[in-house]
């Protein structure tokens, strides 16, 4: 998402997709961009942009549906790009740096230390977890 490098746990992964047509919801909290049709199953898709309070993507950026399983339920969060899947061990896994701040600290559960950067570990179900819209 931008500049900053998020990850997120494989096993909460259940696919990705290209941008998917979405269908408004009115009245939805502007995180949720919309609905997706995914094989007959209809799934939110929150922008993780917004729900980030990062600016909106540049025009250039199509995107991508990153399909995350949650104990309830399946969602779609869409992001900028989707990486390759990394295999960190717990030696480069730190907590979360007090310099994070407002909803990028609440959603990350930590950090891993990549050789050229940080990498995110972003909490899916806290993610999830729609802020109460600002006024």
């Amino acid at each position: 998402m931008g500049e900053t490098l998020f990850g997120v746990d494989v096993s909460a992964v259940q696919e990705v997709l290209r941008p998917q047509a979405l269908t408004r919801v009115p009245l939805a909290p502007s995180v949720v961009r919309g609905l997706i049709n995914l094989r007959g199953q209809i799934l939110t898709a929150i922008d993780l942009r917004e729900r980030l309070g990062l600016p909106p993507a540049p025009a250039n950026v199509s995107g991508m549906n990153l399909v995350v399983r949650l104990p309830d339920e399946i969602l779609s969060f869409l992001v900028d790009d989707v990486g390759e899947v990394l295999n960190l061990s717990q030696d480069q896994f730190e907590e979360a740096p007090v310099t994070l701040q407002g909803a990028i600290r609440e959603v990350t559960s930590g950090v891993y230390k990549l050789p050229d950067r940080l990498l995110l570990l972003l909490n899916v179900n806290t993610t999830a977890t729609l802020p109460a819209e600002r006024n």
